[in-house]
């Protein structure tokens, strides 16, 4: 599974984006998909997951409120709206898939992984 995180770049403050994790060749209808954050000199957070039917779709703390993940199998994309936006914000977003049902904010829970696409929040 190929996966591609696109809709990043720069905002100011209050401001939202929308992310889009886009996979090729197979359809994503039997996969987890999480999304992770990595801000620099910081680890990777997860922040929110969707599993496969879209009826599980936790979120971290830092963004519970202010995100929204969603997901269309038939075009084989999930997407991160992302309102409110803050500076602490600011980091490369990756999505990632897991061939399970259920949702996790653990990185090795997640067998595939996109180019992450990068946000940066002015204030």
């Amino acid at each position: 599974v190929q996966l591609q995180a696109s809709g990043g770049g720069l905002v100011q403050a209050g401001g939202s984006l929308k992310l889009a994790c886009a996979a090729s060749e197979v359809t994503l209808e039997y996969y987890a998909i999480g999304w992770f954050r990595q801000a620099p000199g910081k680890e990777r957070e997860g922040i929110s997951c969707i599993n496969d039917s879209g009826n599980e779709t936790p979120y971290a703390n830092s963004v519970k409120g202010r995100f929204a993940v969603s997901r269309d199998n038939s075009k084989k994309t999930v997407w991160l709206q992302m309102n409110n936006l803050k500076p602490e914000d600011t980091a490369v977003y990756y999505c990632a898939a897991a061939p399970v049902l259920g949702c996790s904010f653990r990185s090795h829970y997640y067998t595939f992984w996109g180019r992450g696409t990068q946000v940066t929040v002015s204030s």
